[in-house]
């Protein structure tokens, strides 16, 4: 054998385990969802949970995740936020399997109604603790709940439209999905709510498909095929403010009522401005810092409610302008 060929050989044989060694570091980084393991950082944790929330660019979630990790911070957990970056049913199923595959200590999601997702939490369940959070999955076997009563919600949505508008509306509903269960629930709730109200009509159901570019197009869309339509009803962070996007841009703001979901600062700036006129109000942050508590709890053995409703309330100008001058006073 030459000695051009021996270097070639080895050449390729080095080659083929550089492919290898590669091969086996990035299916680990998959396998851990490219996590700092406690040997990479150097720290210690008691546990480690995964939260995975409808979708990670939300900012409602990013509100959930603020929380979980400051109780995670003050417990000593690793926690990972995974998921899909806009809503999907596939990404979210495949997330919670490969944390369920990377033996986490729990898993913390988003209820889902797919039927797919019940027998794959019950499956979960079998090795470790899952709480779900924001939308239940009650018919699952998940350890526990924590989050808004949608109904109610959507029901506390319906009395303020009708005390705000003396009864007389009739009403686009635009929600996030027609099939989640924690969006039906809310226009649930609000059906009910209005449904003794001979003044107010609901006009249509349309979905916004959690954007607010497809709210705004589903407005636009309403007020020309409806033009009797002179409220609005989004029942998911992101309806409102397209909605408000449209109102204001035709100057209709005067003539249509809005009621929305949560108070995210495009939320609040349309409240203050008056193009949104209420918005049902959840706690977030509290949802996320809770759920890893509870969490612990169950791993600990300790006894923990199967369902936890977190506050849930109306804000309108007015208390939106008490809670800025609350926080002007606390900050002097």
């Amino acid at each position: 054998m030459s000695r051009l060929t021996v270097v070639a050989y080895t050449f390729g044989i080095l080659c083929f385990l550089a492919s290898c060694a590669f091969s086996v570091f990035y299916g680990y980084k998959v396998v851990s969802h490219d996590l700092p393991a406690e040997d990479q950082t150097g720290e210690k944790y008691n546990y480690h949970f995964v939260l995975v929330p409808e979708e990670l660019d939300n900012d409602y979630w990013r509100l959930v995740e603020e929380g979980a990790k400051k109780a995670a911070e003050e417990h000593g957990v690793l926690l990972e936020y995974a998921g899909p970056r806009q809503a999907n049913i596939d990404e979210h199923l495949k997330t919670i399997e490969m944390s369920m595959a990377s033996k986490v200590d729990g898993i913390i999601t988003q209820g889902l109604s797919d039927e797919q997702f019940t027998p794959l939490i019950n499956r979960v369940v079998e090795k470790l603790p899952v709480i779900t959070i924001d939308t239940d999955a009650a018919n699952s076997d998940r350890m526990a709940y924590i989050g808004t009563d949608n109904y109610y919600s959507g029901f506390l949505a319906g009395k303020a439209l009708i005390e705000d508008t003396n009864g007389q509306a009739n009403v686009a509903i635009i929600t996030g999905n027609y099939y989640a269960n924690h969006q039906q629930q809310r226009v649930q709730g609000f059906r009910d709510a209005v449904e003794s109200e001979e003044g107010i009509t609901i006009i249509t159901v349309e979905e916004s498909e959690i954007s607010r570019v497809r709210a705004a197009e589903k407005t636009y869309q309403i007020l020309t095929d409806y033009p009797e339509v002179d409220a609005f009803y989004g029942t998911s962070a992101l309806d409102a403010i397209g909605i408000a996007q449209v109102v204001d841009k035709f100057r209709k703001q005067n003539q249509v009522y809005i009621i929305g979901f949560d108070s995210l600062p495009e939320t609040l700036k349309y409240i203050s401005k008056g193009t949104i006129q209420a918005t049902v109000v959840q706690e977030p942050y509290e949802m996320g810092y809770r759920s890893v508590t509870m969490m612990i709890d169950l791993i600990e053995g300790k006894k923990v409610s199967p369902v936890v409703h977190t506050d849930t309330r109306i804000m309108r100008a007015a208390d939106l302008l008490k809670r800025k001058e609350d926080e002007w006073e606390a900050g002097r």
